[in-house]
Parts: structure tokens; C-alpha cells; sequence
């Protein structure tokens, strides 16, 4: 079991082999996720800072549609599931942000856990059927696939992208401040 930092992050291993390595730092990327997010309401989850658009709850939703994204339709092949697969990400390319405000904050955790735990799941799946070189099975256009040694690697970018903007925004909503 990793040791916990004390806002409740499990610390990556230090001598850890690539795949704990990483599973490690995107872990350690999740909770720093949830430590941003916890303890608001409504209001608190859809703060705006100067003109961003960005919200805590948006990025719950979109990082719950990120997860899904890469673990389920990219790297197994899977269809988008509710709520991604009704809506016309074509003419809304920001549904994820944008329809946040109109969730409550049990729903946005709610979403956002479930995703996290299906990632979990499929990323073990992956990892048992061919390791970190298994490809993903949804091709992009130009027929190429990355591998989930590449999906872990975006997915740890991905959130500590957002989690530098999650800073920000939780600290305008009351003081709290912290990497």
C-alpha cells in the first residue's frame, strides 16, 4: 500500500518498475483531482476565473469523459456510454465543460468516480492481456494506435495540466491553497 501525503494522495514508488511508476503518478493525478474538488457545493464547483470558462465541475466532467475516452473507446474499442454517447460532439465540442453547471456536485463526483473505477479495471485488463505494449484497438484517422504505455502517459498529462488550473480555481473559491 502507498503511503499517503497529507491531503490524502497516495506518493508514487520510488523504485517502482515502469508500470507501477506511472499507475503510481496517475493515481497520485487523480487524488490531487479530488483534494481540489472536495467539500463544494454548487456555487464552489462553478467558480469562473477572469474569462475562463473553466470550472471545477467541468473539469470533473471532462476528465470523467477523458477516462472513458482513452480506457474505454480508444484502448478497448468500446462505444461512448451515458451521457457521451448523445451528444453531438461535432456541433459541441465543449459539452463536458460547458453542461457541468446544470449537474449537482453528488452527480459530477458520482460521474468522475465511476469513470476513474472503469479505467481502473480496463486498464488491468490491458495490462494482464499484453502489458504496457498492448494497442490501443480504435485507431486515429491516419490508421495509427498509441499504446497504453503512450494512454497512461496522456492521461497523467492530461490531469496534471488541469490540476494546475484546479489550483487556481479551488483558491479563488475560498483561500485554499497547495501544489
Amino acid at each position: 500500500m502507498a503511503a499517503l501525503d497529507e491531503h490524502g494522495r497516495p506518493e508514487p514508488p520510488l523504485t517502482g518498475d515502469e508500470t507501477a511508476t506511472l499507475l503510481g503518478f496517475l493515481e497520485f493525478q487523480r487524488a490531487t483531482l479530488a483534494w481540489k474538488c472536495a467539500g463544494l457545493d454548487a456555487a464552489g464547483l462553478s467558480v469562473r476565473v477572469a474569462a475562463s470558462s473553466m470550472t471545477l465541475g467541468g473539469m470533473l466532467k471532462h476528465l470523467a469523459f477523458v477516462e472513458d475516452h482513452w480506457c474505454s473507446r480508444a484502448l478497448h474499442g468500446r462505444e461512448r456510454q451515458p451521457p457521451w454517447d448523445t451528444v453531438d460532439w461535432e456541433a459541441d465540442p465543449d459539452w463536458d465543460w460547458r453542461s457541468a453547471d446544470g449537474d449537482s456536485p453528488e452527480q459530477l463526483h458520482a460521474l468522475w468516480g465511476d469513470a476513474v473505477a472503469r479505467s481502473r479495471s480496463l486498464v488491468a485488463e490491458a495490462l494482464a492481456a499484453g502489458g504496457l505494449d498492448q494497442v490501443a484497438r480504435r485507431t486515429w484517422s491516419d490508421g495509427r494506435a498509441p499504446n497504453l504505455r503512450w494512454i497512461l502517459c496522456h492521461l497523467i498529462e492530461e490531469y496534471a495540466r488541469h490540476n494546475g488550473h484546479a489550483d487556481l480555481l479551488r483558491e479563488s473559491v475560498d483561500g485554499s491553497i497547495g501544489e
